[in-house]
Order: structure tokens, then sequence, then C-alpha cells
């Protein structure tokens, strides 16, 4: 154990001194990125229900989405033609299953869902109740794809779940109302959405988030068409293009940046913050009142989400040899050689030799090992 440890401060002093001073905290950038997708998410639903009043559910759905995608394309395209470095790996056939996987849970049944679910309840509590959304992630990260899970995480799911039932109290029960159910069900389907977008998330997001919108917010405008909704004036149209491209495409992108250095698991618990952002705006923006069981939801749902801030995951642990393609720097998971000079970050297909070492580290790219 004490050579392999030597190995290590050997293999660290050498990346510092070829100026490779890339080694970070666990928590960055990953957290941030989830933070702030969260935000700008958390955010935009108190302004789509200010527009429902005017706009149909689903025309609004496919309005935000298309804003997204388009707003993201013109930054693809203007990143190309002011000459910025493509230092994204792109997306190639076999990712083409799961892409189409992602539009249709996330790009097409969420927002639908989300916008009924918000003309038949309120702004602050379908925020509160999109916790459901990180919930749903975590579980099917840790059934389905095998995922660590710890007691503290474990706890802080809990809470959250708590705060949503506290939510949908009446004082005989839970109100499982058309509008709750609805949210619940957008939820499901961005949980699938996420852990499935984990598939992508070493591809360029901005490409991925891209395709997602233009193509999941042609068909909802589409459909929406074709059932009779009025399109809205201009100025509506725009205000949805601006609220999609910051809440719906900016976030998606942080959220599959997120993704790479966090897991599906930990980056919904992250991405948890959302609802509360969207609360306290909708009390502030709408009007809506600051009620008992919107407080004790909050602290429920905030000690769970710092629960979840609080983990720190760190043992001795085998890197085996792995080949992929991503965005990267000559890190100290990054060892290759190059014929000649290159800049960084950059991205091509490469090699990792196995490696042991101790370190704090969540389920990203290149910690996917299993746990006793």
């Amino acid at each position: 154990m004490q050579g392999r440890g030597f190995a290590l401060r050997r293999l660290l002093k050498r990346c510092k001194s070829e100026g490779m001073k890339y080694i970070h905290s666990h928590l960055w950038p990953g957290v941030p990125l989830a933070l702030v997708s969260a935000v700008l998410f958390g955010a935009s639903a108190p302004f789509a229900k200010l527009l429902l009043g005017t706009v149909s559910p689903q025309l609004l759905a496919g309005l935000l989405y298309l804003g997204a995608g388009i707003g993201l394309a013109i930054v693809h395209v203007s990143r190309a033609t002011f000459g910025v470095p493509a230092q994204e790996a792109p997306l190639r056939r076999h990712d083409l299953p799961w892409l189409a996987a992602v539009v249709l849970f996330g790009g097409l049944a969420g927002p639908l869902l989300l916008m009924l679910g918000l003309s038949h309840t309120s702004a602050a509590s379908g925020s509160l109740l999109l916790n459901l959304e990180g919930l749903a992630t975590m579980l099917i990260a840790w059934v389905v794809f095998r995922e660590n899970v710890d007691r503290r995480l474990i706890l802080g799911a809990f809470a959250m779940l708590v705060g949503a039932v506290v939510l949908s109290w009446n004082g005989e029960g839970v109100r499982l109302d058309a509008g709750a159910a609805l949210i619940a069900a957008a939820c499901l389907a961005w949980g699938i959405d996420n852990n499935l977008t984990r598939k992508l998330s070493s591809s360029d997001p901005v490409v991925t988030a891209t395709i997602k919108g233009v193509v999941a917010g042609s068909v909802n405008v589409a459909l929406a068409l074709m059932l009779g909704a009025a399109m809205p004036s201009l100025a509506m149209i725009g205000a949805a293009a601006v609220v999609g491209f910051l809440g719906v495409g900016v976030s998606l992108v942080l959220f599959m940046l997120a993704l790479r250095h966090l897991g599906a698991a930990r980056t919904g618990a992250y991405f948890s913050l959302a609802p509360f952002i969207g609360a306290v705006i909708a009390v502030g923006l709408l009007g809506e009142p600051v009620t008992v069981q919107l407080v004790v939801a909050g602290a429920l749902m905030g000690m769970g989400l710092w629960l979840h801030l609080a983990e720190r995951h760190e043992h001795a642990h085998l890197h085996e040899t792995m080949e992929h393609e991503h965005a990267h720097v000559h890190d100290e998971h990054h060892q290759h050689h190059h014929d000649g000079p290159v800049t960084e970050p950059h991205s091509h297909w490469h090699r990792h030799e196995p490696l042991r070492h101790t370190h704090p580290h969540y389920p990203d790219l290149h910690h996917q090992h299993g746990h006793v």
C-alpha cells in the first residue's frame, strides 16, 4: 500500500511540474454545475405559470423546448463562426437510441405533463412537487443502474419524499388531485430521462440539448395547433422562447455536464434545489400565500438537500482498463501521450491504463466501480 501511495504522490508531483494543475475538489465542478442548472430550471416554473393564462399547456411546452433548441443552435453555430474550437466529443451512431429515448421521455412527455399539471395547481405547490423528479432520478439510478448509495443519501431522499407528502396534505389525507398527479408523472418521465441522458453525457451537451429541444418542441407545437390551439402574439412567443432557452436549454446543458462528474443520483439530488427557487419566485412574483405547509415542506426538502451536500465518498478503488471519448484535461486520470503540443481541454478517443488510488469521488465517467 505504501508503494502505491508513493507512486501516486510521484505521479501528482510530475503532473504539477509539467503544468497540469487540474486536480480539483470532488465537489468541483459537478456540484456548482448542478446547482446553477437547478436555479435556472426552478425559476422557469413560475414564469411558465404566468404564460399559461394566454397559451395552451401543450403549445407552451412546445414553445419552451423550441426556444431552448433554437437558442442553443445559435450558440452552437456562433461557436464555430467565431472560431471557438470544438472541445466536445461528437454524437456517434450508437448514441442515437439513447437520444431518441431522452427526446421521448424528457422532451415530449415531461414538459407536456408539467404544463398540464401547472394548469390545475398553484405555481408554488407545483414548484415544490418538482422535488419528485430528484427522487425518481435517485431511485432509478440506485435500483436500475446500481449507483452507490449510503445511509445519508437514503435519509436525504426520505426527507424530500416526506416534504412532498406534507405539501399535499389537506387535513384528512394526501390530496392527490389531477394537477399533483400530472406533475408527479412528469417527474417520473424526467427521472427516466435523467438516467438515460447519462449515457450521452460524454458527448457535446449543446448538440444533444439542441436536438432534444428542436425535435420535442416542434412535435408539441404541431400537435397543439392540430388540436385547435391558437398561436399567441409574437411578444408571448418571444417570452416563452427566453424562458425556454434559459430554464430548459442552458439548464439542460449544465445538467449534462454535471452528470459527467456526479452520476445521475447525486446530480438529481443537487437539482432538488429547483423547487425552492420556483416556490420563492412564485410567492414574490405571483403573490401566492406563504402557508405553514409550504414552510414545513420547504424545511424538510432543504434538510434532504443538505444531507446530500454533506456526503463524502472516499475509499481505495481500482480503475480498470477503459477506452472512451470525451472532453478532458491531463489530470491524474488522464496521463496519455500526444505526438505534438495540444490545447486543453480537448477531446479524442483515449485509453485508461489500470490505476489504484484513494480520493473523494462520485460515480462519474471514471468511477463506476462496484461496492461490497
